[in-house]
């Protein structure tokens, strides 16, 4: 009993301790993430305070968080900057119009989600190809890494530049020094949460040194924001009033929704099985997409940008001792606090100590084994891999994953074409016998039909699907198709061993089927079509 008691304390601990670090690594990426989609700081923090409490709370990943996302943002702009311009096209102007086409668009993208996990889509993300989750992840990784590199750079009378000369110097100090404390203190002792450690001691030092660094502060101030501090999410009560709902304004905004909230589920999902993969646990992805829609509905209703599962700070989470829920609630409510209390102090925090802690997001991220297999295993998922991590960094992650599945769907239908043989044998009667060996579907139709010698065959022939299994329609009308060439060529077939719902289709398709198919009491059972809800 006092093991237990003491097991649970020490998750306690590790979920509180790991839940501030991510907070704090929270603020600069919701930040950044409002400025690429063109609105107030205020707008991600929000977002990822209420989309982060709501999804650790119900959520189907304990551990995993999320947030304003850059996959997200990236879509969002467009929808912000077309929707002001429809609001300065109105009759009478409306400030701020793209920002409310933004909440009624993530409004909807929520519905979209909830309505997924209620249907039970989620465990599709299961026939994602493993090279696809690789690229996935290496690809994200990179990006990551390129987003922080943006961290080096300084505005100056409105011009962006690298930084140089001592501020350069101190920039990649202060990152060293913070990923060398995360490296070493883990070594010495875990019971004091590394990353969280390396955030104090670099705000100390910068501090009673005063080094002139970019802190959280300047870094919001020079993006064109005021400051951390803020108020508590207020009801947009303009989202009901402002905008004109009719055809025209759903025509506009139900598009971004579905790409977002596409987005949104892909993003959410594949980091869940990440995360399952990293805590050998298994998370429920329909519960997740339902979260993730509760959330998004709600954030849009209180002035947040929308957001979904985050990566990078999932896995800070995960790597500082958050298993539990208690870790993604108390980073939600860490950030409010900060937002209503801590604005003075948190605008201290220098970038460098949270870029130091990304770089080590990056390695953690990054399938390291992925380079040393990649001459092991076969070209296709090679290629499917390396292309899947490039879509990532070029496009984003939902083109990426669409592409990589794709590709993936059609290397395993060629090979699989190419699969299907036929034995040729006779019988003591002179009948010649076909036993076909491997899947008959659309891919291997024309294949399966180049076996058979119509003309040179005897007026008697078998065909035998003992080791086959007709997979779809197209192999059904295959069947029939060369059923049909025999017949007109004056010759009898018989079939055997086909499935009872190959059976019945054939039967469908023509009466004459019952003479020619055998029954036997060895026929195999499986459906040309599989039942959707054998899928757990």
């Amino acid at each position: 009993m006092f093991e237990l008691i003491k097991s649970r304390t020490s998750n306690v601990k590790n979920d509180i301790t790991s839940g501030i670090t991510v907070a704090l690594a929270l603020v600069p990426e919701a930040v950044a993430f409002s400025f690429v989609a063109g609105v107030d700081p205020l707008v991600g923090l929000y977002a990822a305070f209420m989309v982060g409490l709501i999804t650790a709370i119900f959520g189907g990943r304990p551990g995993m968080i999320s947030g304003a996302t850059g996959a997200l943002a990236v879509v969002m702009v467009s929808l912000v900057k077309d929707g002001n311009a429809m609001g300065l096209a109105m009759t009478q102007p409306v400030a701020d119009m793209g920002l409310q086409y933004l909440f009624a668009a993530v409004f909807f993208m929520g519905i979209i989600q909830a309505t997924a996990g209620a249907l039970k889509l989620g465990k599709f993300i299961r026939l994602i190809p493993h090279p696809v989750m690789l690229g996935f992840v290496n690809g994200l990784a990179i990006v990551i890494f390129l987003s922080q590199l943006n961290m080096f750079k300084t505005v100056d009378g409105g011009v962006t530049h690298w930084l140089e000369g001592s501020k350069l110097l101190y920039m990649a100090a202060m990152v060293l020094t913070t990923m060398g404390i995360m490296v070493v203190l883990p070594k010495i002792t875990k019971k004091i949460p590394a990353a969280l450690t390396a955030i104090i001691a670099i705000t100390c030092v910068s501090i009673y040194f005063n080094m002139d660094v970019a802190t959280v502060g300047s870094f919001i101030r020079d993006g064109g924001g005021e400051g951390l501090k803020g108020g508590l999410p207020v009801f947009q009560k303009q989202l009901f009033t402002s905008i004109p709902w009719n055809f025209e304004t759903l025509k506009f905004i139900l598009p971004y929704s579905f790409i977002l909230a596409g987005i949104g589920i892909i993003e959410s999902l594949l980091t869940l099985n990440l995360i399952d993969e990293i805590t050998e646990t298994r998370g429920n992805s329909n519960r997740e997409c339902v979260a993730q829609g509760v959330a998004n509905i709600a954030t849009a209703l209180f002035g947040g940008m929308g957001g979904c599962a985050m990566i990078g700070q999932s896995i800070i989470n995960v790597n500082s001792g958050g298993r539990g829920r208690l870790s993604g609630i108390v980073a939600a409510l860490s950030l409010l606090c900060f937002i209503l209390f801590g604005s003075f102090y948190i605008e201290l925090v220098p970038i460098a100590a949270l870029t130091g802690i990304m770089f080590m997001v990056v390695i953690g991220t990054f399938a390291w084994s992925s380079l040393r297999i990649i001459n092991k295993i076969p070209k296709s998922d090679a290629l499917v891999l390396i292309s899947v991590s490039i879509l990532t960094v070029v496009f984003d992650l939902a083109i990426a994953v669409f592409v990589g599945i794709i590709m993936s769907a059609l290397v395993f239908s060629w090979e699989n074409a190419l699969r299907i043989r036929a034995r040729k044998r006779f019988k003591e009667d002179g009948t010649k016998v076909y036993e076909i060996w491997g899947p008959l579907f659309f891919g291997s139709t024309k294949m399966f039909a180049s076996k058979f010698d119509i003309k040179g065959d005897p007026d008697h022939v078998e065909i035998d699907f003992v080791e086959s299994r007709v997979s779809d329609y197209s192999g059904i009308e295959a069947i029939s198709c060369i059923v049909d060439k025999y017949e007109k060529d004056g010759k009898k077939v018989t079939l055997k061993h086909l499935s009872s719902d190959c059976k019945k289709l054939l039967n469908k398709n023509d009466k004459k089927y019952k003479s020619i198919i055998v029954e036997k009491v060895d026929d195999p059972r499986y459906y040309v079509v599989a039942d959707p809800n054998s899928f757990h």
